[in-house]
Order: structure tokens, then C-alpha cells, then sequence
């Protein structure tokens, strides 16, 4: 079964189109406007396994927030769909990703039921140009749109740019563990309720 993806957004702030295949390699084109954090999601495309094409285009002159949600809103929705019923999925996932100095644990569930749980400080406001207080809200708008529960935790770390990719990545890793089909499962759904 196909788990290819394409989605298009578009409001009076924002417009997105993506393309996302579950089974991928790793390719990224990554267009946002934001430079650091089209490298954060080339990393989490990287990681993931994932082939992630996303072109954005939003009111940065405004600021970089819709964008962010924005694309994050995209994404978990995409993921959502990817995801269909959730038949032969591993379900969990888990990662701790060192990057440097920074040590960040993500764990998921593709339980249907959407959470973030970040506990993640970045000592710095900015990395490069983009906030990093927006780094929480792509999470959160990920997580509630693929209807995930996402756990982030910073383990160690002082370095803004380091905790933010450690972030990514870890997510990224726990995603593609996550979303693997497990041969021993078949078309089982992965929960005693047979429903996801």
C-alpha cells in the first residue's frame, strides 16, 4: 500500500504545498523562507526516512509564526493521512539524540489521541533569524494534527541551535521507528481496542 502523501494549505497568511512518502530515503526540498528552519526539516526528513517536498510561502513580514504552525499544521495532517488505520504499524517510537553539548529524548504513540509533553529550554531567543519559542509551536501543531502524543524532554544542553536539532532529529528517529511495519503483525491494528 502507497503511503504517499500531497497536501495543499492556503489562508489570507499562509500558503503550503507537500508532498510526503513514508517509505522514502531520506530526499528533501525544503522551501519556507526561514533558512534555519528549512534545515531543521531537511534533518527530520533525513532521519525520518521520509521523502519531504514542501514549498511555504507566508507573511514574513509579519513574523515567522503562521508559517511555522502553519507548515506543522501541513505536515501532521499529511502524517495523519499517511498513516491510514494504522494497520501493521510498530505504533511507539523512541529516540535520544545527542548533538554535541545537547542530549534530547523524544518519545511518541500514533495513538489517535493528540499531546505534546516539551520540555525543552532554549537559552537563547533566536537562532539565526527564527524564534526559538516557535520551535514549541511547530511540535504542538505536528503532534495535534497527526494526532500523536509526542513527549520532548532536554536531557542536557546549553547551545540554542544544538537543542533544536537534537530535537528534530530524535523526533525524526522515533517517527521512523514509530511508523515501521512490523511482518509479525500483518493488517493487525497495534492496540487491544482494534481501533487507532
Amino acid at each position: 500500500m502507497s503511503r504517499i502523501v500531497t497536501q495543499n494549505r492556503r489562508t489570507a497568511e499562509t500558503e503550503i504545498a507537500l508532498t510526503l512518502d513514508l517509505d522514502g530515503t531520506g530526499r528533501a526540498e525544503i522551501a519556507t523562507g526561514i533558512g534555519f528552519f528549512d534545515h531543521m526539516l531537511t534533518a527530520l526528513a533525513r532521519h525520518a526516512l521520509f521523502d519531504l517536498r514542501l514549498q511555504a510561502r507566508g507573511d514574513l513580514h509579519v513574523d515567522f509564526h503562521h508559517t511555522v504552525e502553519d507548515v506543522g499544521i501541513v505536515l501532521g495532517s499529511a502524517l495523519a493521512e499517511a498513516m491510514g488505520d494504522k494497520r501493521g504499524l510498530t505504533r511507539f517510537g523512541q529516540a535520544l539524540v545527542p548533538m554535541d553539548e545537547a542530549l534530547v529524548e523524544a518519545a511518541l504513540d500514533c495513538s489517535g489521541r493528540a499531546h505534546l509533553a516539551f520540555a525543552v529550554t532554549f537559552p537563547r531567543g533566536k537562532v539565526g533569524e527564527m524564534d526559538s519559542e516557535l520551535f514549541e509551536e511547530f511540535f504542538r501543531a505536528l503532534a495535534g494534527n497527526a494526532r500523536i502524543t509526542l513527549h520532548l524532554t532536554a536531557r542536557a544542553g546549553h547551545n540554542t541551535h544544538h537543542l533544536a536539532e537534537a530535537c528534530f532529529k530524535a523526533t525524526a528517529r522515533a517517527l521512523r521507528m514509530a511508523l515501521t511495519r512490523d511482518p509479525r503483525l500483518g493488517e493487525a491494528v497495534p492496540s487491544t481496542k482494534e481501533s487507532l
